[in-house]
Order: C-alpha cells, then structure tokens, then sequence
C-alpha cells in the first residue's frame, strides 16, 4: 500500500495560527498558492485544509488553490450539515473532473457554531447517524445513477450527478477520511470512511484503536474496501536532536507565557479525542522516544496538542514506527508553515521514502 504525505494548511481569517508568522497578507490568494506550490516542489502531495464556522469557505479555497497548481491534492474537510450530501457530491465530483483526480475528502463531525448557519446541534448519536447517512448518499451518487435513498437525515430521489468523479485504477472516487475517538465515531469509520484518521497519540493508544477499528468492521460486516488509516501531527524537526529539543522548549515557554497564540475552538475540549491528548501530560512529558505532550498544558489543540520532536531522522524513526502499526497516510505540519514545507519536504520526506 503507497504512502501519502500531506501537510496542513491555515485558511485562518486571522494570522498567526499556533505561532506562524503573522503578516498582512497571511490568507490572500498570493500566499495561500505560494504554499501549495512549495508543496509540489517540496515533495508534498497535498494538504489537509481546515473547517469551521469562522474561517473562509474551505471548499472555496481548495477549489482555488487547485486552479493555481498541477498535482496538489487539497484535502478538503467539510460537515454534514453545513454541506447537505446531494449538494456536495455535486460540487466535489465538479472539482474531481476539472483537476482529474485531485480531490481528496475529510468528514468532519465534532462540534461547531450550527446556529450561526442554521443547523441544529443534536448530541453525539445524532451527529454521527447523520454522518454516517451523510457518507452513504455522497458515496452512492459518485459512483451509481438515479440513486433514491430515504434516511432518518437525508433524502435524495432519482438523483444522478454529473460530471462524474475520476476513476482511475482502484480510485472510484475521491478518498474519504474521517476523524473521531468516540465510539459512535468508530462504527462510523469502521464501515464508511476510506482513511480513519488519529491524532498523535503513543504507538500503544494508535495500535489499540487500530485493533478496535479492525474487529468492529468485521463485526460491523463493512463492504468497502479495508479501512486504512491515517496521523495527523505536529513534527518539530532540525539539523541535531539537541536544537530540537532546545527550539521546542522555547516554543512552549511563548505558549505558556500566552505569546503567539490563538485561542482554538473551545469545542474541541469536550471532544473524545481531544480529551485522550489532553491526559496523556499525565503519563509523562515525554512519552515513546520523542512525543512531547507540553503543548498541550498551554494552549496547545488538535494536532498542536504533542509533538514529535528531533532531527530528522528522530522523527522519521518514529513515524516508521506508527507505520509498522498500519499507518500510510501522514498530515503532518509545523510553524511557520511555509519556511517548514521546505524543511521537512527537503530533509523528513525523502527519509520516509527511503
């Protein structure tokens, strides 16, 4: 199975996301394009590109850096519910067909400001049946004709989109990843997500899921392909361990100081998945060879919450290792962003591909 590796980027209204450098033009076309380019230059295949009420339209942005570039792959996350499934399906396979394939998808289900566009916010068994209808319908009207479905969430009758989405080889559609450490989440993935996404969690935590996710689809009798998986992390790489190490720990002394950074989504808080990276400060501020759980104590989220620090190749060793469990697809990131596409496409990627 090929390796994917993606990077992370910040279509932020406000600059300055988890320590970048703040500048005026931090989110204009200009300097989104200039880090997708440096993506494709870089060795990147893509990168995941954010959701939430709040920040610009991420299926608009994707679309126009993808109209700016040649082989970048946005990852492009979106909420059922914001997007209803007919809708999206259109809009995706309209952009699968103009950049031939490019489009890879992130089904995003945490909590968000529905009110503000009109939604309703249901507790989690809600949010993740809907989901799950959400993924059913999108994955049946990009690869059936005149597809009826009547859910519990969602209706579609005698629905056929057009153009179709690219296949090509086993791809009959762009890929579908999810996140989500709950356990309605889990049935979600095990039968209708492609990638399962983890947070940077210790190998043991990963392994462990990875086993769960794998009995629940036979169980759960998935009939898509096997689930594959995915890690979404920070990597704090430089030329020797010891900068690293020195330049992390600075970083996290700004944090907790409440320099260069943003407050993120109090939501996130109440989150499964969050919650695990949050607990694991208490097991030890360092946990396996290099994951530092500091930031998470000041301010730190997401995929900002640990981190793998160390030279390159102390951080390659590691994700060789999150690999050996069965990951293949990386969305890795750092800040500032565009100088570390470069970094860690120049010296990290080709020691992942070696």
């Amino acid at each position: 199975m090929s390796l994917e590796f993606l990077w992370y980027i910040p279509n932020q209204f406000l600059p300055g996301h988890r320590g970048d450098d703040v500048t005026e033009n931090h989110n204009s076309l200009e300097t989104l394009t200039g880090h997708a380019r440096a993506l494709e230059k870089h060795g990147w295949g893509g990168a995941l590109i954010g959701t939430g009420w709040g920040r610009p339209d991420t299926f608009t942005v994707a679309t126009a850096l993808a109209a700016q570039t040649t082989t970048f792959q946005p990852l492009i996350a979106v909420r059922p519910g914001y997007w209803r499934p007919a809708n999206f399906a259109s809009a995706a396979a309209a952009l699968d067909d103009l950049t031939r394939g490019r489009v890879l998808i992130n089904i995003v289900s945490g909590k968000d400001n529905l009110a503000a566009y009109g939604d309703s916010e249901g507790d989690q068994a809600h949010r993740y049946a809907r989901t799950k209808e959400f993924i059913q319908i999108v994955r049946k009207l990009w690869t059936e004709e005149n597809v009826t479905y009547h859910g519990e969430h969602f209706s579609v009758t005698d629905s056929t989109v057009v153009p179709r989405t690219v296949v090509r080889g086993e791809r009959k559609h762009p890929r579908l990843y999810f996140g989500g450490a709950s356990e309605a989440a889990a049935k979600v993935a095990a039968t209708e997500a492609d990638v399962q996404l983890f947070w940077g969690e210790p190998l043991d935590g990963v392994h462990e899921r990875i086993e769960r996710l794998r009995q629940l689809s036979e169980e759960l009798g998935r009939e898509h392909a096997p689930l594959e998986f995915g890690l979404r992390i920070t990597t704090l790489i430089r030329d020797t361990t010891e900068q690293a190490w020195a330049d992390a720990e600075a970083k996290v002394a700004e944090m907790a100081k409440g320099k260069g950074v943003i407050s993120w989504d109090p939501n996130r808080r109440t989150a499964v998945g969050q919650r695990r990276l949050l607990d694991l400060a208490a097991r030890g501020e360092v946990l396996d060879d290099n994951l530092y759980t500091a930031p998470g104590k000041f301010g730190g989220g997401g995929a900002g919450t640990t981190w793998l620090v160390g030279s390159a190749g102390d951080v390659a060793k590691s994700l060789r290792k999150y690999q050996s469990l069965g990951i293949t697809h990386f969305v890795l990131s750092d800040t500032p962003y565009l100088p570390e596409i470069k970094r860690q496409g120049d010296q990290l990627l080709p020691l992942l591909r070696g």
